[in-house]
């Protein structure tokens, strides 16, 4: 099954669509609640980011009955200082954002946390892709 997301830069209202359509479909599948936590929260924390630091995205999501593979691709600022920036509590977020209840920097470390694998690619001025892998057996 493959599923696609738009994102939209600064759309908090809609941001978690995709993290909640997800867990529909892997709770329609019968996937143990453990492994869709953390598919949910890794994914969400991922779209959040995309919303409050980048211009726009997309995000695909592949299941399959072995693993759950998440891509989130931006167009934005990309990420200068990647090590920084898996620190918990570091954060560029803006001070709008920051107020909105979001921005506290644990996007990147929940992120990994949740995450059997995770790869990021980023260019600066360009955008940043996440690759998240999530195995439904481990």
């Amino acid at each position: 099954m493959h599923y696609s997301f738009d994102i939209e830069r600064g759309n908090f209202t809609d941001a978690g669509h995709a993290s909640a359509s997800v867990k529909r479909t892997l709770k329609q599948l019968d996937v143990a609640p453990a492994s869709i936590k953390r598919i949910v929260v890794a994914l969400y924390e991922a779209e959040i980011n995309a919303v409050a630091h980048a211009y726009g995205g997309k995000i695909d999501v592949e299941i399959d009955p072995e693993k759950i593979v998440m891509v989130v691709a931006d167009e934005g600022p990309g990420i200068p200082n990647v090590d920084l920036a898996m620190t918990e509590g570091w954060s560029t977020a803006s001070q709008k954002v920051r107020e909105m209840g979001f921005g506290a920097g644990m996007g990147l470390p929940n992120i990994k946390k949740n995450t059997d694998e995770l790869k990021i690619d980023t260019r600066i001025g360009v955008g940043t892709t996440l690759t998240m892998t999530v195995y439904l057996n481990s």
